[in-house]
This record gives structure tokens, C-alpha cells and sequence, in this order.
């Protein structure tokens, strides 16, 4: 089992559950494209951030998706998910668009 790899540096000081909730979007095998953005920070989750090609900044992630699956932590509350499919249709108006969980609360445990 590989361990995960944040995309920012940790500044946590060792605590663990600094970013408590967590985001999931899940390619439908459609290129497409995803901003989230939440009140507080977020960062990517993942075993190579830089081949997955997608920017995080402050409380912004936004990338491109088309199979497979992307994780992200973050703190607060969500404050926008926008996603197009590769036609520019948004969700929920296309079938293809990603799906995205959000779960608060999670453990990095």
C-alpha cells in the first residue's frame, strides 16, 4: 500500500486532523474539467501530485479529470464545486460531468 503525498508542504506541527473534511471527485470516462474551492485551505491528496496536473492555491483546487479518482483535504466549509464536461455542459445538466463527494469530519487517520 502506497502512502499518500499532500501537495503542500505540512504545517500541521503533527496534528493530524488539521484538515478534517474531504473532498472526492470521480471521473466518468469523459474529460473533464473541476474547480473546488472552500473557506479555509485545502490540498491535494495523491501518490504524485504533479502528473495528476491539477493547481492548488489557498482554498482553490482546479483541474482536469477523466478517469480514476482525486482526493483532496480541507478545512471549513465547502464554498463552490463547478464542473464541466468536455463540451462545457455543467453539472447536474450532463450525465458525463464527474461525480463529487464531500464528507466532514473525516480522520487522516
Amino acid at each position: 500500500m502506497s502512502s499518500d503525498t499532500s501537495v503542500q508542504n505540512d504545517t500541521s506541527g503533527g496534528q493530524p486532523d488539521r484538515l478534517p473534511n474531504l473532498v472526492t471527485i470521480v471521473g466518468r470516462g469523459v474529460p473533464s474539467n473541476f474547480e473546488i474551492a472552500v473557506d479555509g485551505k485545502i490540498e491535494m491528496i495523491a501518490d504524485d501530485p504533479v502528473a495528476e496536473g491539477t493547481v492548488v492555491s489557498g482554498g482553490v483546487a482546479e483541474g482536469a479529470i477523466e478517469v480514476g479518482v482525486q482526493r483532496f483535504r480541507f478545512s471549513g466549509q465547502m464554498a463552490n464545486v463547478h464542473v464541466v464536461d468536455w463540451n462545457g455542459v455543467e453539472m447536474p445538466d450532463s450525465a458525463h460531468t464527474p461525480e463529487v463527494h464531500v464528507d466532514y469530519g473525516v480522520s487522516n487517520r
